[in-house]
Protein backbone atom coordinates (compact mmCIF):
# COMPACT_ATOMS: atom_id res chain seq x y z
CA UNK A 1 0.00 0.00 0.00
CA UNK A 2 3.01 2.32 0.46
CA UNK A 3 3.87 2.64 -3.22
CA UNK A 4 5.36 6.09 -3.72
CA UNK A 5 4.24 6.61 -7.32
CA UNK A 6 0.69 5.27 -6.98
CA UNK A 7 -0.22 4.85 -3.30
CA UNK A 8 -2.71 2.13 -2.51
CA UNK A 9 -2.60 0.79 -6.05
CA UNK A 10 -3.13 -2.88 -5.14
CA UNK A 11 -6.57 -2.08 -3.73
CA UNK A 12 -7.73 0.22 -6.52
CA UNK A 13 -11.09 -1.05 -7.81
CA UNK A 14 -10.82 -2.84 -11.14
CA UNK A 15 -14.21 -3.75 -12.68
CA UNK A 16 -15.74 -4.12 -9.26
CA UNK A 17 -12.96 -5.71 -7.18
CA UNK A 18 -9.56 -4.63 -5.81
CA UNK A 19 -6.76 -4.98 -8.32
CA UNK A 20 -4.93 -7.61 -6.28
CA UNK A 21 -8.02 -9.82 -6.20
CA UNK A 22 -8.40 -9.55 -9.97
CA UNK A 23 -4.78 -10.65 -10.35
CA UNK A 24 -5.21 -13.59 -7.96
CA UNK A 25 -8.37 -14.56 -9.84
CA UNK A 26 -6.19 -15.00 -12.93
CA UNK A 27 -3.33 -16.73 -11.13
CA UNK A 28 -5.63 -19.33 -9.61
CA UNK A 29 -5.96 -20.81 -13.09
CA UNK A 30 -2.29 -21.81 -13.07
CA UNK A 31 -2.08 -25.57 -12.74
CA UNK A 32 1.50 -25.41 -11.49
CA UNK A 33 0.67 -23.50 -8.31
CA UNK A 34 -0.26 -25.47 -5.20
CA UNK A 35 -1.31 -22.31 -3.40
CA UNK A 36 -1.16 -18.52 -3.40
CA UNK A 37 -0.09 -16.43 -0.42
CA UNK A 38 0.10 -12.66 -0.13
CA UNK A 39 3.40 -11.77 1.56
CA UNK A 40 2.94 -8.21 2.76
CA UNK A 41 4.49 -6.03 5.43
CA UNK A 42 3.80 -5.55 9.12
CA UNK A 43 3.34 -1.82 8.48
CA UNK A 44 0.06 -0.34 9.64
CA UNK A 45 -0.66 0.90 6.12
CA UNK A 46 -0.98 -2.73 5.01
CA UNK A 47 -3.63 -3.62 7.61
CA UNK A 48 -6.38 -2.81 5.11
CA UNK A 49 -4.72 -5.05 2.53
CA UNK A 50 -4.67 -7.92 5.03
CA UNK A 51 -8.31 -7.33 5.87
CA UNK A 52 -9.27 -7.33 2.18
CA UNK A 53 -7.40 -10.54 1.45
CA UNK A 54 -8.69 -12.23 4.58
CA UNK A 55 -12.28 -11.41 3.68
CA UNK A 56 -11.67 -13.02 0.28
CA UNK A 57 -10.25 -16.18 1.86
CA UNK A 58 -6.67 -15.50 0.75
CA UNK A 59 -3.86 -16.40 3.12
CA UNK A 60 -1.61 -13.54 4.21
CA UNK A 61 1.80 -13.63 5.85
CA UNK A 62 3.49 -10.47 7.07
CA UNK A 63 7.11 -9.43 7.45
CA UNK A 64 9.53 -6.53 7.30
CA UNK A 65 8.56 -3.68 4.96
CA UNK A 66 12.04 -3.17 3.51
CA UNK A 67 13.57 -6.65 3.82
CA UNK A 68 11.33 -8.26 1.23
CA UNK A 69 13.78 -11.13 0.78
CA UNK A 70 13.40 -11.97 4.46
CA UNK A 71 9.63 -11.66 4.12
CA UNK A 72 9.56 -14.15 1.23
CA UNK A 73 11.74 -16.61 3.09
CA UNK A 74 9.56 -16.31 6.19
CA UNK A 75 6.43 -16.93 4.12
CA UNK A 76 7.93 -19.99 2.42
CA UNK A 77 9.06 -21.46 5.73
CA UNK A 78 5.65 -20.86 7.27
CA UNK A 79 4.01 -22.81 4.46
CA UNK A 80 5.79 -26.06 5.25
CA UNK A 81 9.00 -25.60 3.30
CA UNK A 82 7.84 -26.10 -0.31
CA UNK A 83 10.56 -27.35 -2.65
CA UNK A 84 9.98 -24.46 -5.05
CA UNK A 85 8.70 -20.90 -4.66
CA UNK A 86 7.13 -18.76 -7.39
CA UNK A 87 7.48 -15.01 -7.06
CA UNK A 88 4.74 -12.84 -8.60
CA UNK A 89 4.46 -9.13 -7.82
CA UNK A 90 1.07 -7.66 -6.98
CA UNK A 91 1.18 -4.80 -9.48
CA UNK A 92 0.69 -7.05 -12.52
CA UNK A 93 -3.09 -7.53 -12.95
CA UNK A 94 -2.62 -8.78 -16.53
CA UNK A 95 -0.46 -11.68 -15.33
CA UNK A 96 -1.12 -14.76 -17.46
CA UNK A 97 -1.46 -18.20 -15.88
CA UNK A 98 -0.16 -19.89 -19.03
CA UNK A 99 3.13 -18.02 -18.72
CA UNK A 100 3.35 -19.03 -15.05
CA UNK A 101 2.83 -22.67 -15.96
CA UNK A 102 5.40 -22.47 -18.76
CA UNK A 103 8.02 -20.96 -16.46
CA UNK A 104 7.48 -23.59 -13.77
CA UNK A 105 7.63 -26.37 -16.36
CA UNK A 106 10.94 -25.09 -17.70
CA UNK A 107 12.30 -24.73 -14.16
CA UNK A 108 11.51 -28.35 -13.33
CA UNK A 109 12.71 -29.67 -16.68
CA UNK A 110 16.02 -27.80 -16.41
CA UNK A 111 16.55 -28.68 -12.76
CA UNK A 112 17.54 -25.06 -12.24
CA UNK A 113 17.97 -23.14 -9.00
CA UNK A 114 16.25 -20.12 -10.54
CA UNK A 115 14.11 -19.69 -13.66
CA UNK A 116 12.45 -16.54 -14.94
CA UNK A 117 11.33 -14.56 -17.95
CA UNK A 118 12.82 -11.30 -16.62
CA UNK A 119 16.61 -11.66 -17.03
CA UNK A 120 16.58 -12.46 -20.74
CA UNK A 121 13.40 -10.52 -21.33
CA UNK A 122 11.17 -11.12 -24.32
CA UNK A 123 7.79 -10.89 -22.55
CA UNK A 124 6.08 -7.58 -21.65
CA UNK A 125 6.86 -6.03 -18.28
CA UNK A 126 3.86 -7.13 -16.26
CA UNK A 127 3.99 -10.82 -17.21
CA UNK A 128 6.99 -11.39 -14.92
CA UNK A 129 7.45 -14.82 -13.32
CA UNK A 130 10.33 -15.96 -11.13
CA UNK A 131 10.70 -19.52 -9.84
CA UNK A 132 13.37 -20.62 -7.38
CA UNK A 133 14.17 -23.56 -5.20
CA UNK A 134 13.71 -23.09 -1.49
CA UNK A 135 17.41 -23.88 -1.13
CA UNK A 136 18.29 -20.96 -3.42
CA UNK A 137 15.95 -18.64 -1.52
CA UNK A 138 17.52 -19.73 1.76
CA UNK A 139 21.03 -19.11 0.47
CA UNK A 140 20.11 -15.67 -0.83
CA UNK A 141 18.54 -14.85 2.53
CA UNK A 142 21.70 -15.89 4.36
CA UNK A 143 24.23 -14.24 2.06
CA UNK A 144 22.65 -11.14 0.47
CA UNK A 145 23.83 -8.03 2.26
CA UNK A 146 23.12 -4.86 0.30
CA UNK A 147 19.80 -3.05 0.57
CA UNK A 148 18.87 -3.53 -3.10
CA UNK A 149 19.26 -7.31 -2.87
CA UNK A 150 17.16 -7.42 0.31
CA UNK A 151 14.40 -5.22 -1.14
CA UNK A 152 14.08 -6.90 -4.53
CA UNK A 153 14.33 -10.56 -3.42
CA UNK A 154 16.12 -12.23 -6.32
CA UNK A 155 19.04 -10.02 -7.51
CA UNK A 156 21.51 -11.89 -5.32
CA UNK A 157 20.62 -15.09 -7.15
CA UNK A 158 20.86 -13.87 -10.73
CA UNK A 159 23.90 -11.70 -9.97
CA UNK A 160 25.79 -14.88 -9.05
CA UNK A 161 25.45 -17.41 -11.88
CA UNK A 162 28.61 -19.06 -10.58
CA UNK A 163 26.68 -20.03 -7.43
CA UNK A 164 23.24 -20.78 -8.88
CA UNK A 165 22.07 -22.56 -12.03
CA UNK A 166 19.81 -20.28 -14.05
CA UNK A 167 17.23 -21.00 -16.76
CA UNK A 168 15.42 -18.43 -18.90
CA UNK A 169 11.92 -18.56 -20.38
CA UNK A 170 11.79 -16.68 -23.68
CA UNK A 171 9.38 -16.45 -26.59
CA UNK A 172 9.95 -16.10 -30.30
CA UNK A 173 8.71 -12.51 -30.55
CA UNK A 174 10.44 -9.70 -28.67
CA UNK A 175 7.91 -7.77 -26.56
CA UNK A 176 10.45 -6.63 -23.98
CA UNK A 177 9.69 -2.93 -24.56
CA UNK A 178 5.97 -3.42 -23.85
CA UNK A 179 4.67 -2.15 -20.50
CA UNK A 180 1.77 -3.96 -18.81
CA UNK A 181 2.60 -3.39 -15.14
CA UNK A 182 1.03 -0.76 -12.87
CA UNK A 183 3.40 1.80 -11.37
CA UNK A 184 1.83 5.07 -12.51
CA UNK A 185 -1.57 6.64 -13.12
CA UNK A 186 -0.98 6.17 -16.86
CA UNK A 187 -0.33 2.46 -16.36
CA UNK A 188 -3.54 2.22 -14.37
CA UNK A 189 -5.57 3.95 -17.08
CA UNK A 190 -4.32 1.45 -19.67
CA UNK A 191 -5.06 -1.60 -17.51
CA UNK A 192 -8.49 -0.28 -16.55
CA UNK A 193 -9.36 0.16 -20.23
CA UNK A 194 -8.23 -3.41 -20.99
CA UNK A 195 -10.33 -4.85 -18.19
CA UNK A 196 -13.38 -2.83 -19.14
CA UNK A 197 -13.13 -4.15 -22.68
CA UNK A 198 -12.13 -7.79 -22.06
CA UNK A 199 -13.19 -8.84 -18.59
CA UNK A 200 -16.15 -11.20 -18.34
CA UNK A 201 -16.77 -13.22 -15.16
CA UNK A 202 -15.69 -16.82 -15.67
CA UNK A 203 -14.21 -16.06 -19.09
CA UNK A 204 -10.55 -15.15 -18.52
CA UNK A 205 -8.69 -13.34 -21.26
CA UNK A 206 -5.17 -14.28 -22.30
CA UNK A 207 -2.12 -12.16 -22.96
CA UNK A 208 -2.75 -12.69 -26.67
CA UNK A 209 -6.18 -11.08 -26.25
CA UNK A 210 -4.57 -8.14 -24.42
CA UNK A 211 -2.06 -7.66 -27.24
CA UNK A 212 -4.81 -7.84 -29.85
CA UNK A 213 -6.92 -5.27 -28.02
CA UNK A 214 -4.01 -2.84 -27.62
CA UNK A 215 -2.99 -3.18 -31.26
CA UNK A 216 -6.58 -2.43 -32.27
CA UNK A 217 -6.80 0.53 -29.89
CA UNK A 218 -3.57 2.53 -30.25
CA UNK A 219 -4.84 5.43 -28.14
CA UNK A 220 -5.16 3.10 -25.17
CA UNK A 221 -1.71 1.65 -25.81
CA UNK A 222 -0.24 5.13 -25.99
CA UNK A 223 -1.47 6.00 -22.49
CA UNK A 224 1.64 4.40 -21.00
CA UNK A 225 3.61 2.96 -23.92
CA UNK A 226 1.95 -0.41 -23.51
CA UNK A 227 3.28 -1.57 -26.89
CA UNK A 228 6.68 0.06 -26.49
Amino acid sequence: MSSSRLPGKVLRPLVGAPMILRQIERLRRAGALDGIVVATSTGASDDVLCDTCGAAGIEVLRGDLDDVLGRYRKAARALGDPAHVVRLTADCPLADWTVVDACVALHLQAGADYTSNVIQRSYPKGLDVEVMTLAALDRAWREASDAYEREHVTPYIHRHPERFSLAHLTQGVDQSAWRWTVDTAEDWAMVEAVYQALYRPGEPFTCEAVAGFLEAHPKTAQLNGALG
